[in-house]
């Protein structure tokens, strides 16, 4: 994989710290903008990165095959739609898109074109989750999940103060249902499919959800999912069936443990992950997808991917919270 990296923000940073992991990658070239020179050199130089682009149609000329998106997320579908029209594959951080009808697009022209185009959700990769997804058998028959990931935000110091960043912006597709509840909703999409129906009650400041519960109906059993970015809690996640319950008291997109518990007072703590890093599984099977054009794969994953978007957008809908990409 010749690799194209698109930005030079914090999560950038985080997935060059796994590229030792990472064979048959090729760090081919970085885009960014101009003003962010000195910062995009030190990345070049440390990560031995072949070559720097400040105009984004000269990036999709050169021999990059795979770009990787990492910029806000208002900009997510206008550079992956380019990417897939200069015929390169994509990886592109979550949220894939602002909207659905954003999702639907860049879902038709990636099979249109047979390209590879993945959202990069870190959780859906780990050995832990698919342990998970392994073990929901035997909890018998599954009543209740409830996902919390409340992260008190240093930026809702400043938003509080006046100074909105992109976090919070709703001109840049911000908020928590698309921050931190995304990773919730696809550990439950993941597991479950497609909920019958879809009900979100935001906190809402200045016209974006700082905080949110979000209610999935699975007609059999019931989800709440938590997103939080003005206050915090501890950590916990549950699946609860009638013979037992998996807990796990970390954020669903690190999946760093867990634990079965069942009825008849038997536990047992989980830990199958290999890694530390939380990125390195999904980079491996990107990869490996890529090179051995594994499209029924990727087109799964993009199907979850576009179940998410949906229940995602009409969240924000019945919540009352609208971008301009709407």
């Amino acid at each position: 994989m010749k690799l194209g990296i698109v930005g030079a923000g914090m999560i950038v940073k985080d997935f060059l710290e796994t590229t030792n992991y990472l064979k048959g990658l090729e760090l081919t070239a970085i885009f960014g903008r101009k003003s962010s020179e000195k910062a995009i050199n030190e990345l070049k130089n440390e990560y031995k990165i072949k070559s720097i682009f400040y105009d984004y149609d000269e990036l999709l000329n050169s021999d990059v095959d795979t770009v990787y998106i990492a910029l806000p997320n208002n900009l997510h579908f206008e550079f992956s739609k380019r990417a897939l029209e200069a015929n390169k594959n994509v990886i592109v951080e979550k949220p894939m898109t602002s909207n659905y009808k954003e999702a639907l697009i860049l879902n038709d022209l990636a099979r249109e074109r047979k390209l590879f185009i993945f959202e990069a959700i870190t959780n859906q990769y780990l050995p832990n989750y698919k342990k998970i997804k392994e073990l929901l058998p035997t909890l018998g028959n599954i009543k209740i999940v409830q996902c919390n990931y409340s992260q008190y935000s240093s930026r809702y110091d400043r938003f509080k103060e006046g100074n909105t960043l992109p976090a919070f912006d709703p001109n840049f597709s911000g908020g928590a249902l698309m921050d931190l509840n995304i990773y919730n909703i696809h550990y439950v999409v993941g597991l479950f499919g497609k909920p019958k129906n879809v009900e979100y009650y935001p906190n809402i400041e200045r016209g974006i959800d700082t905080s949110g519960v979000l209610i999935l109906d699975y007609e059999n059993f019931k989800c709440v999912c938590i997103g939080a970015k003005d206050c915090r809690a501890p950590i916990a996640n549950n699946i609860q069936g009638d013979k037992g319950c998996i807990y796990q008291d970390n954020p669903t997109n690190v999946c760093e443990k867990f634990e079965l518990l069942m009825n008849d007072g038997t536990s047992k703590l989980i830990n199958e992950n290999n890694y530390k890093h939380r990125m390195v599984n999904e980079f491996i099977e990107f990869i490996d997808i890529i090179s051995k054009k594994n499209f029924d794969k990727c087109y799964e994953m993009l199907e979850q991917s576009l179940i998410v978007s949906e229940v995602q957008t009409i969240a924000r809908n019945k919540g009352g919270i609208r971008f301009p990409t709407d």
